[in-house]
């Protein structure tokens, strides 16, 4: 039997972390050498016990997961770290993949997926779900919005009109009409409910 798989697990809400411990810790080739309740504690627990794999939750108080995971990287180039979310917008996806995880699972996933996706990524490739994988060919190229056409349809999303958006952002309501219409465009939708909708379920914006 060769060394077992070390495991950090990095999970804000304790049922999760305790769930996914218990899992992992049942396999003859894993152990969890470290449990992480926020972002910080990770990246701190990781340089302590340079695990093999990291589980990250991508929303942790503080500092997030992909934060941890690319300070992390920034730290050790070569760390192994899976992204474990609730979330599945191709958005959140190709973030989570820059900032240097090999595989991203939705918490939905089945006890084998997560096993298989850890001797994965711990054998050094990389592992997307069909679900995940498919999110993201799915997609149009992703939307090229610059800064502040992100920060108009954070106020969309917020259910605020034009006048709000303009006053909200000290510019001209006039210049809000034509941020609307060219997120409209790259979004490819019709109006601003399906600009708002399109955004939360793409992990564009988030609430």
């Amino acid at each position: 039997m060769s060394e077992s798989i070390r495991i950090l697990v990095a999970e804000d809400h304790l049922v999760a972390r305790v769930g996914v411990s218990t899992i992992v810790n049942m396999q003859p080739d894993m152990t969890v050498v470290a449990e992480a309740s926020n972002g910080q504690q990770a990246v701190e627990l990781f340089r302590k016990h340079l695990p093999d794999v990291t589980l990250l939750d991508l929303r942790m108080p503080g500092m997030t997961g992909v934060e941890a995971a690319t300070a992390i990287r920034r730290e050790y180039p070569n760390a192994r770290m899976i992204a474990l979310t609730t979330y599945g917008g191709d958005e959140d996806i190709r973030r989570a993949l820059a900032a240097g995880v090999q595989a991203y699972l939705t918490k939905d996933v089945l006890h084998d997926e997560l096993l298989k996706a850890i001797r994965a990524v711990h054998a050094g490739q990389t592992y997307l779900p069909a679900a995940v994988a498919a999110a993201l060919a799915a997609q149009i190229p992703r939307p090229d919005l610059s800064a502040r056409e992100v920060q108009v349809l954070e106020l969309i999303v917020q259910g605020l009109a034009n006048k709000q958006i303009a006053y909200s952002l000290s510019i001209a309501e006039h210049t809000v009409k034509n941020h609307v219409k060219s997120i409209l465009s790259k979004l490819g939708v019709q109006d601003r409910t399906q600009a708002a909708t399109a955004a939360i379920q793409r992990g564009i914006i988030h609430l």
